[in-house]
């Protein structure tokens, strides 16, 4: 069938003649553009955590290993009701302290946060205290501010390391192929550094914190082997905030010096160094007690 077409002055239009086939269906038009809406909607709705999980979904996301984001959905979901004090929530409890030794630094490391919402379970008190003899870094330091909520201080060494510079050490034998400069800023995970191992492949290392490069005393084309030190990070102002407040609670009079340091040096924000002085008051107090 075809559709005719009429000129202005009433006279018909001889080339104004088109095929009703030829027109575009609409309707995919609209299904293509509805894609581009519902996908990221569903991508985001998905992967968003603050999306409520049913009791039966909590339980299947704690245990689903091939997904993380899962587990870590479940975990939020987990300290959520915590904070609620919703009585039901102890049933997961064995699960969480099983995350505690999940292979996944990430997941170990938000179960440590996890735990530390409910200072009245003892079987939390003694996963965490676990937590302190971990391999990653993030996942000790998490586990002693933690263990603070305890009223155990058994992670001070750990809050005393956050204060100090961090030796990152590489994990293998290799060349160095790119370094970050000294001065750079870098965020957990962040590329660190890649380095090429015996076999010609270049492996990509990460780092394992926040912080700023003091220190790198390898360059571009260096050999390394692995456990040398190939950069010293020093803490960013996140990490000192938090272990200065951990510390006004569990610190003694040993860290006093090292918190003193952070409260007189010119070159901190005002307001880092105030969070030292109100942390060197606590300890002070406390031992006059």
């Amino acid at each position: 069938m075809e559709t005719e077409f009429i000129t202005p002055n009433g006279k018909d239009s001889q080339a104004a003649t088109v095929s009703n086939s030829r027109r575009p269906n609409n309707l995919w038009l609209i299904i293509i553009a509805a894609l581009f809406i519902i996908v990221p909607f569903l991508t985001w709705y998905l992967t968003w955590f603050g999306r409520a999980l049913s009791d039966e979904d909590v339980a299947t996301y704690l245990a689903d290993e091939k997904n993380p984001r899962h587990m870590q959905h479940a975990l939020s979901q987990v300290a959520e009701r915590i904070e609620r004090h919703d009585p039901q929530v102890k049933k997961f409890y064995p699960q969480v302290i099983a995350l505690s030794k999940n292979p996944i630094a990430e997941i170990r490391k938000t179960t440590a946060w996890v735990m530390g919402q409910d200072n009245s379970s003892e079987d939390f008190h003694w996963a965490l205290l676990g937590l302190l003899n971990d391999s990653e870094p993030l996942v000790r330091r998490n586990a002693a501010l933690q263990l603070v909520r305890f009223s155990d201080g058994s992670g001070r060494p750990e809050l005393r390391a956050m204060l100090e510079p961090f030796e990152v050490k590489s994990p293998l034998t290799g060349t160095i192929v790119s370094l970050l400069s000294p001065g750079s800023k870098v965020r957990a995970g962040g590329l660190l550094a890649r380095i090429r191992d015996a076999s010609g492949t270049v492996q990509e290392f990460r780092s394992p914190m926040d912080g700023a490069l003091e220190r790198v005393p390898v360059k571009e084309a260096d050999s390394v082997t692995a456990g040398q030190v190939i950069v010293t990070l020093t803490p960013d102002r996140a990490t000192v905030s938090d272990a200065l407040q951990a510390l006004a609670y569990v610190g003694t009079n040993d860290d006093l010096p090292m918190i003193d340091a952070y409260a007189h040096n010119a070159a901190n924000e005002a307001d880092l160094r105030q969070v030292a002085v109100e942390a060197a008051k606590s300890i002070r107090a406390r031992n006059r007690q």
